[in-house]
């Protein structure tokens, strides 16, 4: 494949977003849901979890650039912040294992039958 095929076709989308905002968002979405169909199964729950989150920012936030600036503040958090990205290359560079989040603690609550 040429560097051409793997270019974002970004006129047609903007094209698009403009002329027909409704159309847009379906072909937004089909893109989204085939994109993460392609991924290997186990990946495809957290990155639909993922995509629901943003859906969510996007939801609340009342403008698209509020929008954007939260979404990327969500991507920058994963790559600085503590196991983040930056976090598991710099162990796995000085020779050891990637950091693993703390054991979650819960109280378990014993369930009873009624009687």
């Amino acid at each position: 494949m040429s560097h051409d095929e793997y270019e974002f076709p970004f006129d047609y989308w903007a094209t698009l977003a403009t002329d027909d905002p409704g159309s847009f968002e379906t072909a937004r979405q089909l893109m989204i849901d085939s994109l993460i169909e392609s991924a290997p199964e186990p990946r495809q729950i957290r990155l639909r979890g993922l995509q629901w989150q943003i859906d969510q920012v996007r939801a609340r936030t009342p403008n698209p650039m509020g929008a954007c600036v939260k979404i990327s503040g969500m991507m920058w958090q994963k790559v600085l912040g503590p196991n983040g990205l930056v976090e598991h290359l710099e162990a796995l560079g000085n020779g050891g294992h990637a950091p693993r989040e703390a054991p979650r603690e819960a109280r378990i609550i014993p369930l009873r039958r009624p009687d």
